[in-house]
């Protein structure tokens, strides 16, 4: 991978982030270089998707409502009582 440009931070190996990390608040600048905090990789992080330690960003979540045959509500408060 990009075995060269690691680089040893805090006893670990460490790799500079991508761009699409820019704006999280888990990157700390080392020598003019900027490393993930929490993730030693963080290009494979952002290969399937938004990476999971990111704050700048955030997966959206849609909430689907469902309807319920009234028919069947009716029978389910009917029982509850």
């Amino acid at each position: 991978m990009r075995g060269q440009e690691a680089v040893k931070f805090v006893e670990r190996r460490f790799q500079p982030v991508v761009e699409n990390c820019d704006g999280c608040g888990r990157i700390v600048e080392e020598e003019g270089v900027h490393y993930c905090r929490s993730y030693s990789i963080p290009e494979a992080k952002w290969r399937v998707g938004i990476c999971n330690f990111a704050t700048h960003k955030k997966p959206e979540m849609n909430i689907v409502k469902s309807t319920i045959n009234p028919l069947k509500a009716a029978k389910r408060s009917s029982k509850k009582k």
